[in-house]
């Protein structure tokens, strides 16, 4: 009888098996990698863009108070400077009732001093 004893050497086409798999797993590790850094990376550029639009909210609602402040206080001047000139038109009335021809007087001397200013 004759029997063969199985060779304990590996074969040709067992030696490309195991080639073949370990260029798979390389493979697979290399893509796992690159997916790993481009999670990262896309994990990195995230937070950067939310950090960018936080700041940019940030400028905009200080802008928008600052704004709001600036035209707070112009509203407040108008209304002062109103006041006033409220207040000396009133004071303008009431000298023009009470000394009439004196106001007539300065109102023509001030026509006839504007009109020799604009004349030239």
């Amino acid at each position: 009888m004759n029997k063969q004893v199985p060779s304990l050497e590996p074969t040709g086409a067992d030696r490309i098996d195991e080639r073949a798999e370990r260029v798979k797993q390389a493979t697979s590790a290399a893509v796992n990698n690159t997916k790993d850094a481009m999670d990262r990376t896309a994990d990195q550029v995230e937070q950067g863009l939310h950090h960018a639009t936080d700041k940019a909210a940030h400028a905009a609602h200080t802008a928008a108070d600052k704004a709001s402040e600036v035209s707070e206080r112009g509203r407040e001047v108008y209304d002062q400077t109103r006041e006033r000139a409220d207040e000396w038109l009133e004071q303008a009335r009431a000298y023009v009732r009470e000394k009439p021809v004196q106001s007539v007087a300065i109102a023509l001397g001030a026509g006839w001093l504007l009109g020799r200013i604009l004349r030239r």
